[in-house]
């Protein structure tokens, strides 16, 4: 996945940057997520100051037409935004894995009656 800026805004009244990418790609069409992270890296700013507004593509391209905003505090960012798209732009959470607890336990439970 290439990014590449189109054009870079500074806001000063809101405190973001907006960006407008063109995001070319292999395969299937990334996520939103996808985006952010690679943005996140490319530009080093904290992943969760970074909301993708809108992501087009046209039929039959490997492209995307992206809009970008770039909070410089999430106190602004949360004052500024619609709630839907803070949904939409929330972190996914880490996956907890619970391991096999359970024959542990009766394995233990049988040593202790004999």
């Amino acid at each position: 996945m290439d990014i590449i800026i189109t054009k870079d805004k500074n806001n000063a009244l809101l405190n973001r940057r907006e960006l407008n990418l063109t995001v070319n790609f292999e395969g299937a069409t990334p996520s939103r997520n996808d985006v952010k992270d690679k943005l996140a890296a490319m530009l080093t700013v904290p992943l969760g100051l970074v909301i993708v507004q809108n992501m087009e593509n046209e039929f039959g391209k490997q492209e995307l037409k992206v809009y970008v905003k770039i909070y410089e505090d999430e106190a602004r960012m949360k004052q500024v935004e619609e709630a839907y798209v803070l949904e939409r732009n929330k972190l996914p959470e880490p996956e907890v894995v619970e391991e096999e607890e359970a024959p542990a336990e009766e394995a233990a439970e049988e040593t202790t009656e004999e």
